[in-house]
């Protein structure tokens, strides 16, 4: 059984001391490829660094998260356009709008969210939308960029049947992690009507740990407890959830 964890932010602080062990963790399990979010300056050369001693194994992106517009947003996009410029990336992200802790920033969200999907088109890449408590602002944006090419995945999706939809009519993937073990999200009743063409998978590590373990760190070896429980809902074999999703990643990541 071949994974793919689109999400994981394998080079955080969590991972520094047992970062080898958790590598082998999740290669027993059949995760195969990691794929590494930008989210500010000061996370790229721990990303790029990972991504050289896992070559072929870790593939980083590029961008400046929501949730890190600030004052200085400027100067991120700008850094984020140079490393653009500099060499490929595997996409733009995380990218998006997020306004559950803090909305002070939230006109600057949208200007950087518009301004790297512009670059996503300009490189032909796809882009991966974080968004939060801005479900529907973020698809509207969305829509309007999807003629020119746009296309991606929204991230740590747990919206409604009626979001994924539309996310679905637009061409975008949607990114299933931990969240759909838990009890009272709501996503198992979503994705039973959803086509597993549509999913690909995710930790989003050390974040969003499925159950078992909800509460300790998040790996990328757990991918197995989502393609379980994806299994369960969509009744068919695990081995069907992790070879649909795999080509799903491999489609929209170019591989």
């Amino acid at each position: 059984m071949q994974l793919v964890d689109t999400h994981c932010h394998l080079y955080a602080e969590a991972f520094e001391n047992d970062l080898d062990a958790v590598f082998q963790r999740a290669f027993s399990e059949g995760v195969e490829k990691f794929y590494l979010p930008g989210i500010d300056s000061t996370s790229i050369e721990a990303m790029l660094e990972l991504e050289q001693k896992f070559p072929g194994k870790c593939i980083a992106m590029m961008g400046l998260h929501p949730c890190y517009v600030k004052e200085n947003f400027q100067q991120e996009l700008a850094i984020v356009k140079e490393w653009l410029a500099i060499r490929d990336f595997a996409a733009i992200g995380e990218i998006g709008l997020d306004y559950y802790w803090d909305k002070t920033f939230a006109a600057e969200q949208v200007l950087a969210f518009r301004s790297q999907i512009e670059w996503s088109i300009d490189y032909r890449l796809p882009i991966v939308i974080h968004t939060r408590n801005a479900m529907q602002q973020t698809i509207d944006i969305v829509k309007e960029y999807v003629p020119k090419g746009l296309r991606g995945i929204f991230h740590c999706f747990s919206g409604s049947y009626e979001s994924a939809c539309e996310i679905i009519d637009a061409g975008f993937y949607l990114g299933i992690g931990g969240v759909v073990t838990y009890k009272n999200a709501g996503l198992v009743d979503v994705l039973s009507k959803i086509d597993l063409k549509h999913l690909v998978l995710e930790t989003d590590a050390p974040y969003l740990t499925p159950v078992p373990f909800r509460g300790k760190r998040n790996e990328s070896s757990y991918l197995k407890y989502v393609v379980e429980k994806l299994a369960d809902i969509k009744n068919c074999p695990v081995e069907t959830v992790a070879t649909i999703t795999t080509a799903n990643a491999e489609k929209i990541f170019g591989l």
